[in-house]
């Protein structure tokens, strides 16, 4: 029998992470850890945001819906596609117009260092594109604790834009979730790389997660249980393939 959260998706069942088995819920003895390896790694200080300010993101941005006790929807777009994180009620396809997936934000820890930094997901304005991922709907009972780590997760190091948006759905459109776009004045933006650098970029990279390429391969996998097709994605896919075999050879 299909569990109620799958009930739109079944094919899902057993292919995202359980929340419990996440690793990026970053509570504070995860976040205490990530400290020490930003240290060793000799990333200042204020390698990331002060919680104080992530927290007064968090509650600006969710302000509304904390005072409707509403549930909260969540799109998800890249490494949110199978690794959540969150413990959620529903979970349903979903697209989003106006915005672009893209490669364009540079992370020194994650899935890079500061030596090698990597490349992960954000949303792009663009009128003439759009994106489709998934949404996850987190009850109102949950919303506080769940957002929280969702926000410390996210807006480490403020690298997002958060805003509340509607997406179309199959069931439906939600006329409000939880939509990180790009913060384009952030010094982790890399808006300006070709589609030859980003791909060698995703090729080299690795960090405390994990490789770029391996956050790049899940990601198509995704794609293929879901049948989304993105372009970009997947003419990223085939370069970076072609750059490793080209440096195995050398």
């Amino acid at each position: 029998m299909t569990p109620p959260a799958f009930v739109h998706l079944p094919e899902l069942q057993g292919r995202l992470i359980p929340a419990h088995a996440c690793g990026l819920r970053l509570t504070d003895e995860v976040l205490a850890e990530w400290d020490a390896q930003a240290r060793s790694q000799g990333l200042p200080i204020d390698w990331r945001l002060p919680d104080g300010d992530v927290e007064r993101s968090r509650r600006q941005v969710l302000a509304g819906v904390s005072e409707r006790r509403d549930d909260l929807w969540v799109f998800a777009y890249g490494s949110l596609m199978w690794n959540p994180g969150l413990e959620f009620a529903e979970v349903r396809r979903a697209h989003l117009p106006g915005f672009a997936r893209r490669f364009a934000l540079s992370t020194t820890i994650g899935r890079g260092t500061p030596d090698c930094p990597g490349l992960v997901l954000t949303l792009q304005r663009d009128a003439a594109q759009s994106c489709d991922g998934l949404v996850f709907r987190i009850p109102a009972c949950a919303v506080e604790e769940e957002s929280r780590l969702l926000w410390r997760r996210e807006m480490i190091t403020g690298a997002y834009s958060p805003a509340l948006l509607p997406l179309q759905t199959p069931q439906g459109v939600v006329n409000q979730a939880l939509v990180l776009t790009a913060n384009t004045a952030h010094p982790h933006y890399r808006g300006d790389l070709s589609m030859q650098a980003t791909a060698a970029t995703i090729a080299s990279a690795c960090g405390r997660i994990g490789s770029n390429r391996e956050y790049l391969d899940q990601l198509v996998t995704q794609f293929g249980v879901l049948g989304i097709v993105d372009p970009y994605v997947h003419a990223l896919a085939e370069m970076v393939q072609m750059v490793q075999m080209v440096q195995m050879a050398c």
